[in-house]
Formats: structure tokens, sequence, C-alpha cells
């Protein structure tokens, strides 16, 4: 099965994990086909893009929901921590990371593979600069 590029911000960062905003749930299917086992979710479960209840509907197709809330006018270094704890617990799992729109997700995970993994920065912003410029709040928790 080919990846579902046409997902928002659809990144695929290696063989365990891929990234994008706001999947829909015949698109969460298409996911699980790809052979995720895990859905951690960033953003907030009240944003008009959000599924009604993405966690049953990932629990429904079979695989494991996480969810981490995050505030996107308000990140905060306990939500990086709460993420840091959740993809460290997953290191040999197959994962799907998102929010609304790529955006968390590819700031956390900037942070993640430079602050867990050791990788260098310039090739972990990779990712970030290919969807997006974050400002605000943002800057200082991904400074560097």
């Amino acid at each position: 099965m080919t990846d579902p590029t046409d997902i928002h911000h659809w990144r695929r960062l290696d063989g365990r994990i891929t990234t994008s905003g706001q999947p829909s749930e015949e698109q969460l299917e298409r996911i699980r086909d790809l052979g995720v086992a895990w859905v951690v979710n960033l953003g907030l479960h009240t944003h008009e893009k959000a599924l009604p209840d993405e966690a049953a509907t990932v629990t429904g197709l079979g695989m494991a929901y996480a969810h981490i809330p995050v505030d996107f006018q308000n990140p905060t270094p306990a939500d990086l921590a709460a993420f840091y704890a959740l993809m460290d617990r997953l290191e040999d799992q197959t994962v799907h990371v998102h929010c609304i729109a790529n955006f968390r997700v590819s700031a956390f995970l900037y942070r993640y593979r430079v602050d867990r993994l050791g990788w260098d920065r310039s090739r972990a912003r990779l990712d970030v600069d290919a969807i997006w410029r974050p400002d605000g709040p943002w800057v200082a928790l991904i400074a560097d």
C-alpha cells in the first residue's frame, strides 16, 4: 500500500513514524493498512476539524490511541515532556502522530529527534521547515 499523501501535510519520517494534519475516519483506516499500531493526537478535541470521537474510531480500527492535548497558543515544556515519555515508550512501535495541521507535531518531533535521538539540528529541522515557520510561543519551545 502506498502512503496516503492526500492527507493534509502528510510526512513519512522513517519506516516507523508518519505524521500529518487531522486525518478523516477513512484516512485513519488507510493509515492502519500501512501497519500503524499507534495513533498519537496532539490536537485539541474541541477544534472544529477534530473527529467527534477519534479514540473510538482508532481503537475500533484495531490501533492503540494516545492523546496529548497541546494548546496551539500555549505549548508548554510539560506537553513536550509528556510527548517524550510516550515516544520513548513506543520506540519499537509503528506510530502515526498528528494534530490539526502537523505544526505541533513537526515542532515536537524536531525537539524529540534533537534531544532524545541526538540528531543534528539542521537535519531534524527539515520536516518543520517543509511545513511551516514557527512563530509566537513556538519559537521559544523549539529554540536551540
